[in-house]
């Protein structure tokens, strides 16, 4: 009963020590999502007026600039995967890893070759152990990403929408990121970045009701073109980074949270097995003391008579 006892207490003892680091990986989670949550309200006035710019040149002219047009024949798309370095955050990764392979086989039923892009440790590994192509992939910032993060991964998709496929390029940018709705709600899904759907960037970019301006381009609605539409995809990810950034806090701090109290619940029900055990020792000696005692007045009481 005594071994039983030391095993429980040696658990008491591992588990208490799991809920302190539990605990204060929540507590710095939580502080790191405010943080997040503050960069994602900054980012999105900026992304908001370059949408609305980008909006603005596309409908009020009719240039067929490669990245506002959509090609006839889609042949080639990029999917860029947003993930974490770390773990710890529950679904996090697990959810968007499941909605890029979704989106992977829908354009792949289309007839369409996949090139996929890859943010974050956890992705470049899941796909690396199921021997799966990566056209590249960054990782190292994905807790506190800045706007030069974003400026990397963009510089490759914009080259390759700029190429011919005949040459290794793409019709089409994908991105798939979790988008932060509150802290207890992230919600995993994918967006077209580019050919821009200038239809639906409107709705999105102008008020109902609200007439856009007629501009006038210097030299011309193309080489405005040409120096919008990176920045547009520059701040896109971006924001998508900063999005995803508070998602993976506000996840981790959900699942150590559920961690912590676990571990509480673990200790309580084992504080209840050792003082059991600890019972069943005294008892267990107070019967032995008794028993002892017993046989020794019976062994005196044979000796008198």
């Amino acid at each position: 009963m005594g071994a039983q006892l030391r095993v429980y207490k040696r658990r008491i003892r591992s588990v208490t020590a799991t809920k302190k680091i539990t605990k204060a990986m929540e507590m710095i989670a939580a502080s790191r999502v405010v943080k997040a949550q503050r960069k994602v309200a900054a980012s999105t006035p900026y992304a908001a007026e370059l949408t609305r710019a980008v909006t603005a040149v596309g409908t009020g002219s009719n240039t067929k600039h490669p990245l506002t047009t959509k090609a006839e024949t889609v042949t080639r798309s990029a999917v860029l995967l947003l993930t974490s370095d770390r773990g710890l955050a529950g679904a996090f990764n697990a959810n968007s890893i499941k909605i890029a392979e979704q989106l992977t086989a829908r354009l792949e039923r289309e007839g369409q070759e996949v090139e996929t892009y890859i943010v974050g440790r956890r992705g470049v590994a899941h796909y690396n152990f199921r021997e799966r192509r990566i056209a590249e992939s960054w990782s190292g910032f994905t807790d506190e990403p800045s706007y030069a993060d974003a400026k990397k991964v963009a510089g490759p998709l914009i080259e390759a929408l700029e190429k011919d496929t005949a040459e290794g390029g793409v019709d089409e940018l994908h991105i798939v990121f979790t988008e932060f709705v509150s802290m207890m709600t992230q919600t995993a899904l994918d967006d077209r970045l580019l050919p821009l759907s200038l239809e639906e960037v409107a709705k999105e970019a102008a008020p109902k009701g609200e007439i856009l301006p007629l501009f006038d381009f210097e030299p011309s609605a193309e080489d405005v073109l040409d120096a919008l539409l990176p920045r547009y995809v520059e701040s896109r990810i971006y924001n998508a980074l900063l999005q995803s950034a508070a998602s993976k806090h506000a996840a981790t701090r959900r699942a150590m949270k559920s961690a912590t109290d676990n571990a509480g619940e673990l200790i309580e029900s084992l504080s209840r097995l050792a003082n059991a055990a600890r019972q069943a020792e005294i008892t267990q000696e107070i019967s032995e003391i008794v028993g002892g005692s017993a046989a020794l007045a019976d062994a005196t009481a044979g000796s008198d008579r």
